[in-house]
Parts: structure tokens; sequence; C-alpha cells
């Protein structure tokens, strides 16, 4: 009997550790809450970081889990209230545990095997780094990974980024932000 009743304790602590464990990402490029490095920034109009993507990475996504979107989006942007998506990609394997830096180049052939990039409001798909107007307060960069309950979101190559946001988050099963700062 004594056996039996610290066989169930020890199950109920091991599942509540697995329960404990939570769908999370990350950058090892960039710490959350901080300055992004100017080597992530846009080069362009009057920015002039190297726009190459930051490394992402992630954990534990939820049971169920097919593929992965991931979202870059500044909401402080004066677009009139939609903010500004810097980074857009769909359909990234269920296999996959992060995204490598420099995975967003425009070419697409840094990422996992049959991912997609969405163009951005930079027009483009691929990373479009950070460069808010010079003498604002810093806008904030919101890195979302998103778990999705399906293989591929079926986007149209001409998908606009709210489109894809909206697939992704009617599929989405989890997701998993950080946020980071960038100013000039």
């Amino acid at each position: 009997m004594l056996k039996t009743i610290a066989l169930l304790g020890a199950l109920s602590l091991t599942s509540s550790a697995v329960l404990a464990q939570s769908f999370a990402a990350r950058s090892p490029d960039i710490d959350s809450g901080h300055a992004i490095p100017q080597k992530f920034a846009f080069n362009g109009f009057g920015c002039t970081g190297d726009n190459i993507s930051p490394s992402i990475r992630w954990k534990n996504p939820p049971l169920g889990t097919k593929s992965f979107a991931i979202t870059v989006h500044d909401p402080d942007a004066q677009t009139g209230g939609a903010g500004f998506w810097h980074w857009v990609v769909v359909d990234v394997p269920a296999s996959s545990e992060g995204l490598a830096q420099a995975a967003g180049t425009a070419s697409s052939r840094n990422l996992p095997d049959g991912a997609q990039q969405i163009a951005t409001d930079f027009g483009t798909p691929g990373w479009g780094g950070p460069c808010p107007p010079k003498n604002e307060a810093a806008h904030r960069y919101n890195f979302t990974v998103y778990a999705l309950k399906v293989d591929k979101l079926g986007l149209p190559v001409n998908a606009t980024a709210s489109f894809a946001g909206f697939m992704i988050n009617m599929n989405a099963i989890g997701k998993a932000s950080f946020s980071a700062k960038y100013g000039r």
C-alpha cells in the first residue's frame, strides 16, 4: 500500500513538472526587454544596420503542434493603428526548434524546408529590421512564435502580413513571445 501511494505521489510530481514546462521563445541574439543590437536594424530610410534577422529559439510547444509561424511586429509605428510587420514566417515544420541568425534573407534559402516568408510592411518577404523615426521614443518589437494545428496554412504567395496574421491566429494552439526595443 505504501509503495502504491509513493508511486502515485511520484507520478503526480512528474505530471506537474511536465505541465509546468510552458511554451517559451527567446533569442540568443537579443535580450528580452533590452535594445536590439544595431546589426539587426534595417539598412535604408536613414537607418544603417546590416538588416540581419536574429536567431529565434523555442521550446516546449503544445501537444498537437503540426507547424510554427513566427511574427515580428512593431505596435508603436505610426500607421493609424495597424503597427508595422517586420517579419512573417509560416509553415515552419513541427520538428524545428528555431530559426538561425540570417534566416530571413529574401531568398528564404536559410529557412527550414517548406517554410514560407510573407511580405512585410516594407513590401517584400524576408526580415525587415527596425527603423523607427529619429527622436521618437524607442519602439517595441514583439517577437511571437505560434504553435499551429495545421501542417501548412496554404497562404497565397501574395498574402499580406495582416491576412497571414489572421490565419495564424485562427489555427494557433499556443504562442510564446518576447519583446525588445529599438530607437535612434
